[in-house]
């Protein structure tokens, strides 16, 4: 007997595995490019009025233990900071404080930013910190799975406190300068974990979709993905995610026909899918595009959700194409906007590129983060059960067979690292105080993320929720466009932090 098109894929893909998220890594750090020009066109407009903040922005590098926690061991790495004077009252002003995550940094953190405006008006001096062993933060023994063994957020908390000492001596700060943090996405995480952990260090932090709650199985990604794909508010619809789902049936449909060498056509993959590991990259970059715009839906990364669901409901076709070909659109805009000659789908490339392990691959984050993920986080965005939009084909075990292959951590260890992340961290359920937590209601990461307070008698609220808009949306200056919950989150944000200023003053006075 003949098994189903789905079953028959699903039992053949299974038996391989492929890493997942290429494409979103690429649209991730387009994301950081695009804030970059950003704050060059803030920077320029800065000079044009004759105001020029850049040139007070230095750079500079603090030598940090690799492992803070075993005095034997005497070896260091350089760390990347910046500092931008610009704004700063000496000596008594604030500091504030920006937290880099799982990528590298650049000056332009310091000089554009809802942080950055912040800091102008409270004239605060402006700190930013690499993480270890990203960008050019790197253990100069290379990427091996033995020099990876120091690249934790436990260290990266310890970096932060031995950074607050160094630029407390540096600049002459004492307890009249009030420390706030600011991170966005893991960094997020990290800004209200440093305030819980170091609370005489830091007064207060800001968190922006701080995914705080570690996770193994992160099937919910994709649910909220298909969630906000149907959401009419963002331009979303129920037609639409019908669509996503047809489409991806009638790809896995002529790859099971064997027709891969004309699905390769049609996508322009720089190789034929034959292989079942190259079928899963080739569906899991399908998916991505998707997940990347819901994620950073109308911050110009890509397409909005808007954009994305009109091409598959083809409101602006004036002949109708069925889902396959609407599909093959959304893969060409994806590529004449990024560039891109053709679509790469061979898994062994991917595998290839996740085992180096020089000095030069740092900047591409890829295995640092993947090495993070296996020993303390999980976040596997998986696609098992009916609420993913897409195919049912990427599941946990073919995702977590990577961390075995490229660092020798069984899968089975894998829950109790996680575990241990929670119980260590507090999860969504922090008992920390003055930490501010922001997520947009579109936003995948939302689910790992403190969303509701639970509140003593006499303390603050927590939490910040924008319902219609995507991933770290609040951590931009602020532009004509943007939504009205997103300005007036912008302006709590701002209400908190100089209620928090206020408040440390009155201390240090009385």
């Amino acid at each position: 007997m003949l098994c189903s098109l789905t079953h028959c894929l699903l039992l053949l893909l299974l038996l391989h595995f492929a890493d997942c998220g290429r494409i979103l890594r690429k649209i991730k750090d387009r994301a950081y490019t695009l804030q970059l020009e950003r704050a060059k066109q803030h920077l320029l407009t800065h000079t044009v009025s004759g105001h020029q903040p850049a040139q007070h922005v230095t750079e500079g590098k603090i030598h940090q233990p690799l492992d803070h926690f075993d005095r034997q061991n005497p070896g260091t790495f350089p760390q990347r900071f910046f500092v931008n004077e610009a704004y700063w009252q000496r000596p008594d002003g604030p500091v504030f404080l920006y937290i880099g995550g799982e990528g590298p940094i650049s000056e332009f953190v310091t000089l554009a930013g809802h942080h950055v405006d912040m800091a102008e008006e409270h004239r605060a001096l402006i700190l930013a910190l690499e993480h270890r062993f990203y960008g050019d933060s790197v253990n100069p023994d290379g990427l091996e799975t033995d020099n990876l063994a120091d690249l934790s957020s436990q260290q990266a908390l310890a970096d932060l406190a031995a950074f607050h000492q160094y630029i407390s001596q540096r600049f002459h700060l004492s307890h009249r300068n009030t420390w706030i943090s600011f991170g966005g996405s893991y960094a997020g995480a990290l800004s209200a974990w440093f305030r819980g952990k170091f609370p005489h260090l830091v007064y207060g932090a800001v968190a922006s979709s701080a995914p705080v709650r570690a996770k193994l199985d992160f099937s919910s990604y994709n649910k909220i993905v298909g969630l906000s794909l149907n959401n009419e508010v963002v331009g979303g619809s129920g037609k639409c995610v019908a669509g996503v789902g047809e489409a991806f049936a009638a790809v896995g449909a002529a790859l099971m026909a064997g027709n891969a060498s004309q699905v390769a056509m049609d996508f322009s993959c720089c190789q034929i899918p034959i292989d079942p590991n190259d079928q899963i990259e080739l569906m899991q970059n399908l998916a991505d595009i998707f997940m990347g715009s819901v994620q950073y839906n109308e911050e110009g990364v890509l397409m909005s959700i808007k954009e994305l669901c009109g091409m598959m409901t083809d409101q602006d076709n004036k002949e109708p194409l069925d889902p396959y070909s609407r599909l093959v659109k959304v893969m060409q805009l994806y590529r004449s906007t990024t560039k891109e000659p053709c679509l790469d789908v061979s898994h062994e490339w991917a595998v290839k590129s996740l085992m180096d392990t020089s000095l030069h691959s740092a900047r591409k984050a890829e295995r640092q983060w993947l090495y993070q993920t296996c020993t303390e986080f999980g976040f596997y965005e998986t696609c098992e059960d009916a609420s993913c939009p897409f195919y049912k084909t990427v599941t946990l075990q073919t995702q977590t067979k990577l961390c075995a292959l490229l660092f020798g951590i069984s899968q089975h260890s894998l829950l109790e690292r996680i575990a241990f992340t929670n119980t260590y961290y507090g999860a969504d359920h922090p008992h920390t105080h003055r930490v501010l937590y922001i997520n947009g209601g579109i936003d995948p990461w939302k689910e790992l993320s403190v969303v509701c307070n639970e509140l003593e008698e006499g303390e603050e609220e927590q939490v910040i929720f924008i319902r219609d808009t995507a991933h770290c949306a609040d951590m931009m200056t602020g532009g004509v466009a943007d939504r009205s919950s997103l300005r007036e989150a912008r302006r709590e944000i701002e209400t908190r932090v100089s209620k928090w200023l206020k408040t440390a003053a009155m201390m240090v006075r009385s």
